[in-house]
């Protein structure tokens, strides 16, 4: 069991971490912070370079500490919430990947909260540390916040779209009508 919380700790946590990299440098196939900054802007996002940061930041630290089992439920708590986010993204274009929905987000949130309820096992930091078990409240409240944190961050941070209004017409000039 210890040698399966194992792979899929590295797995997920380097993957999450990877995917914080290429927002905020070239690595791994980014297009640096500004193109990090761009993404975001494209997503409908406010705060330009500081989301970036911020969110490239969270990946990092997440993913990192995920994968070493360390402070396992914040860590998963953390990545729970960046990857909400990035299903909210592409919640509009439906669940499969081939066609840019969320299965992935959705598979990392979901690998974090198992991952949550298991514990990290004892090949992790956590357990060398005597961190483990993790108080079940503490558990379930990461399990919680992280996916609600996701949430606020893109109800704060995501900009409504609005239809551009159409030029008032001067005054006294005829209006067009509605086509049926």
């Amino acid at each position: 069991m210890d040698a399966g919380l194992l792979v899929l700790r590295l797995l997920a946590g380097l993957l999450i971490a990877g995917h914080g990299v290429q927002k905020v440098s070239f690595h791994l196939g980014g297009k640096g912070l500004a193109g990090g900054t761009e993404e975001f802007r494209h997503d409908g996002f406010r705060g330009g370079r500081l989301t970036a940061v911020v969110a490239g930041g969270s990946q990092i630290g997440a993913g990192l500490f995920l994968a070493a089992g360390l402070l396992t439920p914040l860590a998963a708590m953390a990545a729970m919430g960046v990857m909400t986010v990035a299903g909210t993204v592409k919640w509009p274009k439906g669940l499969w990947v081939q066609n840019d929905g969320y299965e992935y987000p959705l598979v990392l949130v979901v690998v974090s909260v198992a991952l949550s309820l298991t514990g990290p096992g004892r090949w992790s930091v956590d357990h060398a540390l005597g961190l483990t078990p993790w108080p079940l409240w503490l558990v379930l409240a990461a399990i919680v916040l992280g996916p609600t944190s996701g949430l606020l961050t893109r109800a704060v941070l995501h900009r409504t779209a609005t239809a551009p209004s159409a030029p008032s017409a001067p005054e006294g000039a005829p209006r067009a009508q509605a086509a049926d």
